[in-house]
């Protein structure tokens, strides 16, 4: 299957709202589960930037889970972190939310407080982006040698058949425009062998790809 591009960020408000209210619990907890080993002695005074948060879900997860760490949620959607902030308010937390774009944030000096993170996550970003190469650049300039790494994201069905059973399959009943925003971010995402060319073009051939399940690819290791 071609891969065909979906717009970058979630602005639409019926669109945010649908994926805020939406249960990721499953998957947001499989990548706190996966980040748990890679930290395991890394202590707790950690600096955790989640890029692409959205409207805070695995932000917040991980703040709980790390509560001595300083958790910085990035996003360049207004509408996502306006729904991050209040969650984060309601549940009496401090999380820090920054409203930028990747784009922006390669192309401008980086704010302080993004510097040096020890920990540097997403979850089903790298699909969203017409140029994936800005936001493995991205990473490069907020980690430094010793930066634990970890990426999850949908991978591209091989055909229209196996997009339309993997709908099916997760996502059979839902607001049509979760729906459709599934169907576009499978026709969005990348394989295994393009992801990591794409890492191999940044000297990043460290970070290990791999599939998960059936519809899911990870990427994962130390800079």
């Amino acid at each position: 299957m071609q891969r065909r591009p979906e717009p970058e960020l979630m602005n639409d408000q019926a669109q945010v709202v649908a994926y805020a209210q939406a249960d990721f619990s499953a998957g947001d907890q499989v990548l706190i589960e996966q980040l748990e080993p890679l930290l395991a002695n890394r202590g707790s005074k950690l600096k955790i930037v989640d890029l692409g948060c959205g409207p805070g879900n695995i932000t917040l997860r991980l703040a709980d889970q790390w509560s001595d760490a300083e958790v910085i949620g990035i996003d360049g959607s207004a509408a996502m972190l306006s729904i991050a902030r209040k969650r984060a308010e309601a549940q009496g937390r401090l999380t820090r939310f920054l409203e930028a774009s990747i784009q922006q944030l390669i192309t401008t000096t980086l704010p302080v407080a993004l510097a040096s993170a020890d920990v540097i996550v997403s979850n089903s970003v790298l699909h969203h982006l017409h140029d994936p190469q800005q936001f493995w650049r991205l990473v490069c300039l907020l980690g430094s040698p010793g930066t634990v790494v970890l990426h999850r994201d949908l991978r591209r069905p091989e055909s229209e058949q196996q997009l339309n059973a993997l709908q099916q399959r997760y996502l059979p009943e839902a607001p049509i425009c979760l729906i459709d925003d599934y169907r576009a971010s499978l026709r969005a995402a990348f394989t295994v062998d393009e992801v990591q060319s794409q890492l191999q073009l940044l000297g990043l051939e460290q970070l290990v790809v791999q599939e998960e399940d059936d519809r899911y690819l990870s990427v994962m290791g130390v800079l």
